[in-house]
């Protein structure tokens, strides 16, 4: 019998009826012994830039929501799938990603492709607002994202049973929760201003296509945790760049 998808605006509707809660449910590392193997491959020379940039400088929205850096046509494509609200993606940003941007997608033969997975209401809300700049702003206001969860945790959790006791509509949930947890202020110190976060977070339509995406990524990928990684269309079953990096490696990364 075929599943029967939901609705986007059922999905966000499912989304926002999560608990105003911070945990770690569908955050966890799988067990990195038993990763995708690669086939391997012999080195691969670096690529060549265009004039006058790095590939790590290269970024672009993808059809299927997420934000691309590096070469287009990078024989290694790698796809992480990740919540803003998971220590265990912020501790990847911290350990695996300058290595992953600086050591191979800069050589032109890797790219990487992020896509949301969101968890809650807050995960969403700083979502859209990574989105609200220009593409070449992305992956920056990601990574300070990581940078300053636990603070930004910190904020967020008292404000739980405000929006519960609110009760508020699908259009104004998500700017609530940025101006009463401090993330507009947050995104505002970081090139966004206020009344463009405000706009960004009012577009409930942008909310359900990250629901709807979330609930893709099961179904395709089978992403059941976070971080996830997919090289060329397959689940590594890895969550650690010291578990990645020998995938990418046997594909022909050097």
């Amino acid at each position: 019998m075929q599943t029967k998808l939901f609705t986007p605006g059922r999905l966000l509707l499912a989304l926002i009826a999560l608990p105003l809660a911070l945990g770690l449910a569908a955050c966890g590392k799988k067990d990195d012994a038993t990763g995708a193997a690669a086939q391997v491959g012999a080195p691969l020379n670096a690529v060549p830039p265009p004039a006058g940039k790095a590939w790590t400088d290269v970024v672009a929205v993808t059809p299927e929501g997420g934000y691309v850096m590096g070469n287009p046509n990078a024989p290694i494509k790698v796809i992480e799938f990740a919540s803003l609200t998971c220590p265990h993606c912020a501790e990847f940003e911290e350990k695996g990603f300058p290595h992953l941007r600086d050591e191979y997608v800069a050589k032109g033969t890797v790219s990487l492709e992020f896509r949301n997975f969101v968890r809650d209401p807050y995960d969403t809300t700083m979502a859209m607002l990574t989105r609200c700049g220009a593409p070449d702003t992305f992956f920056a206001l990601t990574e300070q994202v990581y940078t300053n969860q636990k603070a930004i945790f910190d904020q967020l959790q008292p404000i739980g049973a405000q929006l519960q006791a609110a009760n508020l509509p699908p259009d104004q949930i998500f700017k609530a929760i940025g101006e009463r947890g401090g993330l507009i202020d947050f995104f505002a110190a970081r090139g966004i201003a206020k009344d463009q976060a405000g706009q960004c977070l009012a577009k409930s339509d942008t909310a359900s296509k990250l629901a709807a995406d979330t609930q893709k990524a099961t179904e395709t990928f089978n992403v059941t945790g976070t971080p996830t990684f997919i090289v060329n269309g397959r689940n590594a079953e890895v969550a650690t760049w010291d578990a990645l990096e020998p995938i990418l490696k046997q594909a022909g990364a050097r």
